[in-house]
């Protein structure tokens, strides 16, 4: 058996969306599931909508999936993607063909006609099927100069099966269809036709897309039989749905994939979200790559649509966040740090140390940038939440502070097992809680009492930059207006 060959056929018109990115892994993994040929085809032949804007947000999001494609015209170093904008020339060829071989024909209806016979076919409750006026019309009936758009002569009698391997088998009344426009009255081919043709000439063996296109198949079948081809076979892909059981949509929060980069959510983390979406392998939730590339298959898709839980996503970002080795992970946060306006970090172990102390209790790399925001300043510049410092860094505090600082100074091996003895000594020393020492102690490093925990907290800032902002806590102890 010929090894699948699938292709994702976006159009440039916006970014990479979620509906879209999801059809693309269904495509991808089904091709590296079987061995196959992964396609990615522009089909940017709406020159008035497509924008190259548009065509690199895709290229991006596909990248930043990890969703690579196999071939191409070399567009794209050396690989790809097809442009739709690029074959124009085969397109008119076959459009010829249709029309030397009878398949297809003119129609001069104007748009109030196809109107008026549509309101008439509604209130007959009748289908509004475009009336055939000049499906038979020979060229000496033409009229001169008259802008037309060229129909494919689809059957009239019987009905149109597609056999989905998502859906199973659907049946569509050909009375109720329209002859199917191939070609605009500008000469443009439209999305039906185009595809119809690349998919042939690409041998493409399995056409994924959204529940959404499930209606345009039937005017590609005629197609197809217009020619003589033979089928792909057709999996129609469930919607994806907000909680409110809506059509996704910005109001459900970012629909483009990489404004969930932007977050900071992982792409790992994302594919595995995604592929949930209308897919299943038994209970489990958290797969790698290469469990989704073994287990994928188009028979545990199910008809439901999915539906979006951001929650979810949220839980399995945070648990491939955890999952990443530290070093990866600082090289990951340096460029947010930076974007956000503090100095840029050096990418090395001190940084991995900190980002290490951030990540059991972030859900993204934002989350990190923003949790971590005392690592990412000098002792002189960090800002001390004003409730905590009148609360905390206080005259009662600032003999803990002063005793804490000089144990410290003195320590030679600067570890979190170091910290933790001279502070627990000196709790024990003096009959108190733990706390009653280290919440001072948070406050004055961190300049609030929320952080990782305090002694990993001062192992990660390091010796020089722990002191100084004692330093700085005990002068606003001893003088709140010391700053």
């Amino acid at each position: 058996m010929t090894a699948p060959r699938l292709r994702f056929a976006p159009s440039p018109t916006g970014y990479l969306h979620i509906g879209g990115a999801r059809t693309a892994l269904f495509c991808w993994l089904m091709a590296r599931r079987t061995g196959g040929t992964f396609i990615l085809r522009v089909e940017d032949t709406d020159t008035e909508r497509n924008t190259p804007e548009a065509v690199q947000a895709i290229l991006e999001g596909m990248r930043w999936l990890g969703l690579d494609w196999d071939e191409g015209p070399g567009a794209d170093g050396g690989v790809g993607p097809y442009f739709q904008s690029q074959r124009f020339d085969i397109y008119e060829a076959h459009v010829q063909r249709l029309l030397d071989q009878g398949k297809a024909y003119r129609c001069y209806l104007t748009s109030e006609e196809l109107a008026a016979a549509r309101a008439l076919a509604i209130a007959a409750g009748q289908p509004a099927t475009a009336p055939r006026t000049w499906r038979d019309a020979t060229p000496d009936q033409w009229p001169a100069d008259a802008p037309y758009v060229i129909r494919v002569k689809a059957p009239m009698e019987g009905v149109t099966v597609v056999d989905d391997l998502v859906r199973g088998e659907v049946t569509f009344p050909n009375s109720e269809l329209s002859d199917p426009v191939i070609v605009r009255s500008n000469g443009v081919p439209l999305y039906n036709f185009a595809c119809v043709v690349d998919d042939h000439l690409m041998h493409i063996s399995h056409v994924l897309r959204g529940d959404d296109h499930l209606s345009n198949t039937p005017k590609q079948i005629a197609i197809y039989d217009a020619f003589g081809w033979v089928l792909p076979q057709f999996a129609h892909l469930p919607l994806i749905l907000g909680q409110d059981k809506k059509r996704l949509s910005k109001r459900h929060g970012a629909t483009s994939v990489m404004g969930y980069d932007d977050m900071g959510y992982l792409p790992d983390a994302m594919i595995n979200f995604l592929v949930r979406l209308g897919w299943s392998h038994g209970d489990q939730e958290i797969f790698t790559r290469d469990e989704l590339v073994r287990f994928f298959g188009l028979n545990h898709v199910g008809k439901a649509p999915g539906v979006w839980n951001a929650e979810k996503l949220d839980w399995l970002n945070g648990q491939y966040l955890q999952q990443l080795d530290d070093a990866d992970l600082a090289a990951r946060v340096a460029p947010r740090i930076a974007a956000k306006g503090y100095p840029a970090p050096a990418v090395d172990d001190v940084l991995a140390r900190r980002v290490a102390t951030l990540k059991e209790r972030s859900t993204t790399l934002e989350d990190l940038v923003t949790r971590g925001a005392f690592y990412w300043v000098d002792a002189d510049d960090l800002v001390y939440d004003d409730k905590q410092r009148s609360k905390v860094l206080k005259e009662a505090n600032l003999g803990h502070l002063q005793v804490c600082r000089l144990r410290l100074g003195a320590l030679d091996e600067w570890s979190q097992e170091a910290i933790e003895e001279v502070v627990r000594a000196y709790s024990e020393e003096q009959e108190l809680k733990l706390g009653k020492v280290a919440q001072p102690l948070r406050v004055a490093v961190v300049g609030t009492n929320v952080s990782p925990g305090i002694f990993e907290t001062l192992a990660a800032l390091g010796q020089d930059q722990s002191l100084r902002r004692l330093d700085r806590a005990i002068a606003l102890a001893r003088d709140p207006e010391a700053l």
